[in-house]
């Protein structure tokens, strides 16, 4: 059939809108005011391994510049069931792991999400960073997910302290 709305190179100029102004599942994007080119972008990010988690990462998006700034806000929140098999499997080591990557610039910066958890609390900490220290800072904001009240939780082991 062809291309009904018979505009030749529509396949290219999505290809170039999305390599310039980016692709993505925002959820929500801000103006930051009629003479700049920069928005807040809200996005929603489920664990891939914990489908029950929700990330919303808010960040600042420069269009039309080299660079976007390093400022970023992150909250995760239970959106569904986690259960002790799904945290059985999660990498327990101090530095956790990565759970989203995305390139912030053409200058080698990268926001990334890590998860790491914390057995003492029986809680999810999520660290969104940026690779690239920016005046004199690395920029970064955590969120927790506390598995009280999931399949997952396990009751602390009694200590015998009597009352």
């Amino acid at each position: 059939m062809g291309n009904p709305l018979k505009l030749p190179g529509l396949g290219t100029l999505l290809l170039t809108t999305c390599l310039i102004g980016g692709c993505s599942d925002d959820v929500g994007k801000v103006s930051l005011g009629m003479f700049t080119t920069k928005d807040v972008v809200i996005e929603a990010l489920q664990d891939p391994k914990l489908p029950g988690v929700t990330c919303h990462i808010s960040r600042v998006e420069a269009d039309l510049s080299l660079a976007d700034p390093s400022d970023m806000s992150i909250s995760c929140r239970q959106t569904g069931p986690i259960f002790a098999s799904q945290v059985a499997l999660l990498d327990k080591s101090k530095g956790g792991e990565v759970v989203f990557s995305s390139s912030l610039s053409v200058l080698f910066k990268t926001l990334k999400v890590r998860r790491i958890y914390d057995a003492d609390s029986q809680t999810l900490l999520y660290l969104s960073y940026s690779t690239k220290e920016t005046s004199g800072s690395h920029k970064h904001s955590l969120s927790t997910v506390p598995l009280y009240g999931t399949e997952a939780w396990q009751a602390p082991a009694k200590t015998g302290v009597k009352g």
